[in-house]
């Protein structure tokens, strides 16, 4: 016990992030709790998925949230030839459902740490789930397509601002790779069930195409009433208390977060990635009917293979990922992605097509969840969940930029024009991976020296930094020749 002798009161010493009974001026800031004076001597206690025991509920909504999410983003590549048939569309028009939830992912980006601060995770348990409740209601009334078209807004932000938060979430637990890799892994789950289900339904069981959408309708019923009940005692007050701010500004935290060039960097990074994702497993079923010369059923499993591929990598890779270090690691996944692409694009079989996409989502997968470890090593633990939500978030407007990209493309060239799309974003997502500030730095949860017992390899690069050092030896030896 502390002693004030200004005021005669008993102060008890608080843990990390909970209040003093002191007060102070309340600033002009739309996150006042921040400016509580913090504690001198904090001991900062790592959460694991199952301690304290709410996590537990906690971890099995979020799971089942990207269960939904997968399964939603890889119906598009299912679904694009029948919605094609039943709107007598052209590639440019059909191409709008994936342009269409950017609103949404904009929309989210933008107000996903004014929820948390506002509302905490209750209020992103309530939103996600209830915005895809809507969305997916409204689409399985097959409305005219403009309509429809209208409706994946609802969804694109329901995923935007649950993939935002969930991400912070587990980024900042012990053993973020390990987590990650199985949060994403159940996401690709999602996204290997959804196709093979669409397509026996639809070629098998004789079901309209639109009928799929009842499925995801009544996940979406049992995803509003799990994330409440483990969410519902995470209030905005409890969000700003746990998650104090080191020092008060005139700033918010996402203003403060857009400030650092780690925050954009993993947000086009993940805008790429994101769009590869969804543009290969968008696309791929039109692309082996069409290129492949293959049947429907047939072409369905294909997006099924790239999709396992996707989920198998974030659970498997994902324990080797901080062996390698996180660096080192992705930089060896996308240049094998790249290897898989070009198997891809330039041999015209049918079954070499089928394995090497496999391959190629099977190297993807880890890159999502490494990429927000990254950012949680490098940036202060107070932006956390505004970075790495609004990178998230913007990072999902990849799933419709790109794949709205390659059916504006495919109206005029084809849709071979898919591959050197891919590759060439590829490419770009490895010179933007090799420009995230180191990130030699412990994991939440442990010492330097567990680090480095864990690490087999501690490669690390900056390419910006390299590039303003090599900037300012040549100043230095030019101005040296000047002199002399």
């Amino acid at each position: 016990m502390a002693s004030s002798s200004s005021s005669q009161t008993s102060i008890e010493l608080q843990p990390v992030g909970a209040s003093s009974n002191e007060q102070t001026p309340i600033r002009d800031n739309n996150d006042p709790a921040e400016f509580l004076p913090q504690p001198s001597t904090t001991v900062s206690v790592i959460e694991r998925w199952n301690h304290p025991k709410s996590n537990i509920a906690k971890t099995g909504a979020t799971f089942f949230a990207f269960l939904l999410m997968g399964a939603n983003d890889a119906s598009y590549g299912v679904m694009i030839p029948y919605i094609e048939e039943h709107y007598t569309l052209s590639y440019i028009v059909v191409s709008l459902v994936f342009l269409s939830p950017l609103v949404g992912y904009a929309a989210a980006a933008m107000l996903n740490n004014w929820v948390h601060v506002r509302f905490g995770q209750r209020g992103v348990a309530f939103l996600g789930p209830l915005c895809h409740i809507a969305g997916w209601l409204g689409l399985s009334l097959h409305p005219p397509y403009p309509a429809f078209v209208v409706i994946f807004v609802l969804v694109g932000f329901g995923n935007g601002i649950e993939d935002a938060a969930w991400n912070a979430f587990f980024g900042n637990m012990a053993n973020p790779n390990e987590l990650l890799g199985f949060l994403h892994g159940v996401y690709g789950l999602g996204a290997v069930l959804s196709p093979l289900v669409a397509t026996n339904l639809i070629t098998e069981a004789g079901w309209r195409w639109y009928a799929f959408y009842y499925i995801l309708l009544g996940g979406g019923v049992i995803e509003l009433i799990t994330s409440l009940w483990a969410f519902w005692p995470v209030s905005g007050r409890v969000y700003r208390e746990s998650h104090p701010r080191t020092a008060s500004g005139k700033d918010s935290r996402l203003q403060e977060s857009l400030e650092s060039r780690v925050t954009w960097v993993v947000a086009f990074f993940l805008l790429c990635y994101v769009g590869i994702e969804v543009a290969l497993g968008g696309w791929i079923v039109t692309f082996m009917r069409r290129e492949r010369s293959g049947e429907a059923f047939a072409s369905g499993m294909v997006a099924t293979g790239f999709w396992t591929g996707i989920a198998l990598g974030r659970v498997f890779l994902g324990f080797l990922t901080p062996k390698l270090g996180e660096k080192f690691a992705v930089t060896v996944y996308i240049l094998l992605a790249m290897v898989c692409q070009l198997i891809f694009w330039l041999v015209p079989s049918f079954h070499v097509s089928a394995i090497a996409v496999s391959f190629q989502g099977f190297f993807l997968g880890p890159l999502f969840p490494a990429a927000v470890v990254a950012a949680t090593k490098v940036l202060p633990a107070h932006l956390h969940v505004s970075a790495i939500g609004f990178a998230a978030a913007f990072g999902g407007g990849g799933a419709a930029i790109l794949p709205f990209g390659v059916g504006a493309l495919a109206q005029s060239r084809g849709v071979t024009i898919l591959q050197p799309i891919i590759l060439a974003i590829l490419a770009f997502c490895l010179l933007l991976w090799l420009c995230i500030p180191a990130v030699a730095k412990p994991s939440p949860g442990s010492s330097q020296e567990e680090r480095k017992s864990r690490q087999w390899i501690n490669i690390d690069f900056d390419l910006v930094d390299a590039g303003k050092r090599t900037i300012q030896k040549a100043r230095s030896g030019t101005s040296k020749v000047a002199t002399q």
